[in-house]
């Protein structure tokens, strides 16, 4: 058996972290070059907003540069665990509440891996594109809990994550778990979970990270907030969600985490825009410029992924603003509520205000950078870069990261 492939990333002082059953690139693929998808001629898979409130939107990504190394794998996923996996994936019935334009990606991945799927949304349009799959229809939020054993939420806000619950919770009980994977307030989803306990039912928080694009193929993040064992009773099943899934603790980590990552997200987005924007000012060309950040100590994933958009002149990364604001919301009120005086994030939240009152309330979030090329009198475009995000990464099951302390 040919060993399978250990990843190391970087991560805080003293800790690195390992994520078991990941593939290297091709040699001499683009993707090992180092390159990202360019030019015009591509296309993504059309993407709609949840009909609770608004576009649920893309979940933002992680850093990327990664040491690889070959060694063994071990844990889920692999021999006789891999078919004990496989066979309890068969005997759970899985419902899918909310088929936005994260959660249509996500429920698709179950469903194009063999999974029985039983889906609810409010759209009856894009309800009925999931049966056109596959997938069974139900006619509320109750009866797929009713129905199923493992119920997945993908929610736009707490609000409707809260009115979802209200109607599953009568027919929750001893044997059925919840997957919350909505970017909700930690403090919201550590009540909910007190309540579902209360019915015998299980609670766990599972949000994503990595953009649209990837969680239509599977290569998305997922952070998962739950009992230890609760996590490896749906690991099978995240692992389909997911290309690397990372146990953070306790119910309410994960969403901390998560709206830590979008408000990260958030602040280097607006960097780019003064960025590119003061490069065009100057007269830099601007492919060039895109380029010099790609391989410097500047780049990031949002750099690799929504400068194309802001560049191209699509500004169209299925994440409005106020779902940003509502982010960047919950992180300040987080640092508020733990005594943390924070300088730059009210900076970010006046931004962001700023941008709503000049291009709407659910504007596009790359759109902010065009509040500086008014002010300033330039356009920041340029030929060659896509109008769409695609994931040139195959599809392959995910893997636990494996913290090592």
């Amino acid at each position: 058996m040919a060993p399978s492939v250990s990843v190391i990333s970087k991560g805080p002082v003293g800790v690195s972290t390992q994520v078991r059953g990941i593939s290297q690139p091709r040699p001499g693929s683009r993707r090992a070059a180092g390159a990202v998808p360019r030019g015009p001629g591509r296309s993504a898979p059309a993407a709609g907003g949840c009909c609770w409130a608004t576009s649920w939107g893309k979940a933002r990504g992680q850093r990327r540069g990664a040491q690889v190394s070959c060694r063994k794998r071990r844990g889920p996923g692999t021999g006789w665990r891999r078919r004990l996996s496989a066979n309890r994936e068969k005997r759970m019935q899985t419902g899918f509440i909310g088929l936005g334009a994260v959660g249509a990606k996500l429920a698709g991945n179950l469903l194009r891996n063999d999974v029985g799927l039983t889906v609810f949304d409010l759209d009856e349009t894009r309800l009925a594109g999931m049966v056109a799959e596959g997938a069974e229809a139900a006619g509320s939020a109750a009866e797929v809990m009713a129905r199923c054993d493992v119920v997945i939420t993908s929610l736009p806000s707490p609000a409707a994550s809260e009115a979802v619950l209200a109607e599953m919770l009568p027919e929750m009980g001893p044997g059925k778990t919840w997957v919350e994977m909505s970017t909700t307030d930690p403090e919201v989803i550590v009540a909910q979970a007190a309540r579902v306990a209360e019915t015998g039912a299980v609670a766990i928080e599972a949000p994503v990270s990595g953009g649209c694009h990837r969680a239509a193929t599977g290569n998305i993040s997922v952070f998962c907030g739950a009992p230890r064992d609760s996590f490896e009773a749906v690991l099978p099943l995240l692992t389909i969600l997911g290309r690397q899934v990372l146990h953070t603790g306790e119910v309410g980590t994960a969403s901390k985490l998560k709206v830590m990552t979008n408000y990260l997200a958030t602040a280097n987005l607006l960097s780019l825009c003064e960025a590119l924007t003061t490069m065009q000012a100057a007269g830099l060309d601007m492919a060039t410029t895109f380029e010099a950040i790609r391989i410097s100590s500047g780049t990031s994933f949002v750099h690799e992924t929504e400068s194309q958009l802001i560049l191209s002149g699509s500004r169209d990364v299925d994440f409005t603003l106020d779902l940003v604001m509502k982010d960047v919301g919950l992180f300040q009120a987080l640092a508020e509520a733990y005594g943390v005086p924070l300088e730059l994030s009210p900076q970010v939240i006046a931004m962001i205000r700023d941008g709503q009152q000049q291009m709407g309330e659910r504007a596009q979030s790359d759109r902010m950078i065009e509040r500086l090329e008014v002010a300033a009198g330039i356009s920041v475009r340029a030929p060659g870069f896509p109008e769409t995000l695609v994931d040139e990464e195959p599809p392959a099951r995910g893997a636990e990261v494996v913290v090592r302390r």
